[in-house]
């Protein structure tokens, strides 16, 4: 157990010292190997958020820990007057696996909504653009109840008014839709700049698209001359079992945003632009002073190549199918479905109790997260194999075995879970 002095004094230091942006901290954690991690008392934890589908590699992967380390010792930061080695590795490799082409461009950030707001005044250019040619485009379109980031832009994108509230007015331009074709092909016309989706709405619990979804808005988008803009910020760098998911559809987008798992641990996002899109940019329009330093690049380089060398896309994909089989085959009178693609994966309840299940899985030594009221949310890292799948369904089912039980005490009379 954890000593209750010690517990005390880093959660005060934290409520002291820390902006209160977020709720109160849940552990203190002091190191990590692999799908595991230790907290200041030395217990272990099997940890299934990965970061929150971050640490691609596991934690202190050593081809991480090396490429940090090589990269350090030579060459950290420049400024983005001048180029190096890793920096165009990383942006050829980023094209390539994203089939951008020889036209395609990258812009580097320091994360997921740095990535976006570039996409947010890449979509303002292509309006300004058509408007100089006598087409204006003031409107952009998103999804109801998706998510892109809490930057200005970024929330002015982001479909969830209760936390756009605090902070109105938004950045203007922006409509939402209805998560189907039939809204779209209604909302379209020749005014839009562009469309921002996700393929899979990981803060909306891990929902995906409806199926063709991609596949028609790519059609309805270049029939209307708006650009198609793809958020793979949680779903990228083989989460899914595809390098991104908008490959699953065969089409080709105008440009994706990236972050999270390209690093694997280490803050780094990308905009990565294909066709006519990638000369919308120009000198001065946008900026970074420590996007695509050398030493994020060259790790980003080393967590792409290890994934790739390692056949972790392959291994997403059939740890995934493994993993929501296994959930199935719990049969919790809790669980209604599992969601998702790959290694991000929804576990849909039948009540709303996901903060419970998630608390009850810490107190039983795994980590997972709560994406809403009714579902947890899974993204380990790629790297996993039977044994932490294993161990996985035996600490989620007990998880899930404590909050039934609870649930029981708190009212004997209801048998809804029994008949649902």
């Amino acid at each position: 157990m954890t000593d209750t002095t010690t517990q005390a004094r880093w959660q005060e230091d934290a409520s002291r010292d820390l902006v209160r942006n977020a709720g109160a901290r849940l552990a203190m954690f002091t190191r990590g190997e692999g799908a595991s991690v230790w907290d200041d008392s030395g217990r272990r934890y099997l940890d299934f958020l990965g970061g929150i589908a971050v640490t691609s590699l596991g934690h202190a992967h050593p081809v991480f820990v090396d490429a940090i380390a090589r990269q350090a010792a030579t060459l950290a930061h420049v400024s983005n007057y001048f180029a190096t080695p890793p920096q165009l590795e990383l942006a050829a490799l980023l094209k390539e696996i994203a089939g951008a082409g020889e036209a395609g461009r990258v812009y580097f950030g320091n994360s997921g909504a740095e990535a976006n707001e570039a996409a947010f005044k890449l979509a303002r250019l292509h309006g300004a653009a058509d408007r100089n040619a006598g087409t204006p485009r003031p409107r952009i379109l998103a999804l109801e109840n998706a998510f892109h980031g809490r930057t200005m832009g970024t929330l002015a994108l982001t479909g969830k008014p209760y936390m756009q509230e605090p902070f109105l007015p938004m950045v203007p331009g922006v409509e939402f839709l209805d998560s189907t074709v039939a809204a779209l092909e209604a909302a379209m016309d020749d005014r839009v700049a562009a469309l921002f989706v996700e393929p899979i709405k990981g803060e909306a619990g891990v929902v995906e698209l409806p199926e063709g979804y991609l596949r028609a808005a790519r059609e309805i988008t270049r029939r209307h001359g708006a650009l198609l803009i793809v958020d793979e910020i949680q779903t990228g760098a083989g989460r899914t079992g595809e390098w991104f998911a908008f490959q699953h559809e065969g089409i080709t987008p105008d440009a994706i945003t990236v972050a999270k798992g390209i690093g694997g641990g280490f803050p780094i996002g990308a905009l990565i632009t294909y066709g006519e899109a990638s000369d919308l940019f120009y000198p001065g329009t946008h900026g970074s002073t420590f996007g695509g330093n050398a030493l994020g690049t060259a790790v980003a380089v080393a967590v792409l190549r290890e994934i790739e060398r390692a056949g972790l896309l392959a291994n997403a994909a059939e740890r995934g199918v493994q993993l929501r089989t296994a959930i199935e085959a719990l049969d919790s009178p809790l669980v209604r479905e599992t969601r998702g693609r790959g290694l991000l994966i929804g576990v849909g309840l039948r009540h709303p109790v996901a903060g419970a299940v998630v608390a009850a899985a810490q107190q039983h030594g795994l980590i997972v997260n709560a994406a809403n009221e009714d579902t947890v949310r899974l993204a380990p890292a790629l790297t996993i194999g039977d044994v932490e799948v294993d161990e996985f369904i035996d600490l989620f089912g007990r998880a899930l075995h404590t909050v039934e039980d609870s649930l029981l005490l708190e009212d004997p009379t209801d048998h809804s879970k029994e008949s649902a």
